[in-house]
């Protein structure tokens, strides 16, 4: 008996490893959303660093998390890296490309809870009176990311959190947007 359970388990472990070896390697997560401030208003929010903690939706999940920015104040070469606790983790993140009121692009590494690299980009154009804006990330799945998304969707996980973002991102632009009308 204890033997016909053993067989049952490697024959199911090697089963998942199999599946989990013909996975793609490439993950994509992306959402969009109409913002309701027009892009210049948004556009200093992505280009500044700083300001992205504002609304980040990774921002509020560690107060203690330890921020330390390099290189220029904003635009390309601008980066920060953080060093938190188990929701964050640890890793840096710096601008690539940036175009006004069009387009920052970033590159991230990951180091903790799992190391990794990703490229980030957040598009955005006009829309009426606001801005259509959308935030993307793909990175590469290394084996133990492709085993853990048989399980759990990268899409979903990530993908909740960059919608909270462009919301937190609407208020933050609606806010400057207010100041700069007054």
């Amino acid at each position: 008996m204890l033997t016909t359970i053993l067989i049952v388990v490697a024959v199911l472990v090697i089963g998942v490893l199999l599946v989990a070896a013909t996975r793609p390697a490439d993950v994509r997560v992306s959402r969009t959303a109409t913002l309701a401030a027009p892009p210049s208003m948004v556009f200093p929010h992505l280009n500044d660093l700083r300001k992205f903690q504002d609304w980040s939706p990774w921002a509020k999940l560690d107060p203690n998390c330890q921020l330390t920015f390099e290189g220029p104040a904003t635009g390309v070469g601008s980066s920060f890296s953080w060093t938190g606790n188990a929701k964050v983790g640890a890793g840096k993140m710096t601008i690539t490309e940036s175009r006004a009121n069009e387009l920052v692009a970033y590159h991230m590494d990951f180091y903790k809870p799992f190391a990794g690299v990703g490229e980030g980009r957040m598009e955005f154009k006009s829309s009426g009176s606001g801005t259509q804006a959308t935030w993307s990330m793909d990175t590469k799945a290394n084996f133990i990311m492709k085993v853990m998304g048989l399980f759990m969707s990268m899409d979903k996980a990530i993908g909740g959190q960059f919608e909270q973002g462009l919301a937190k991102l609407d208020a933050a632009s609606r806010a400057g947007a207010s100041v700069a009308q007054v």
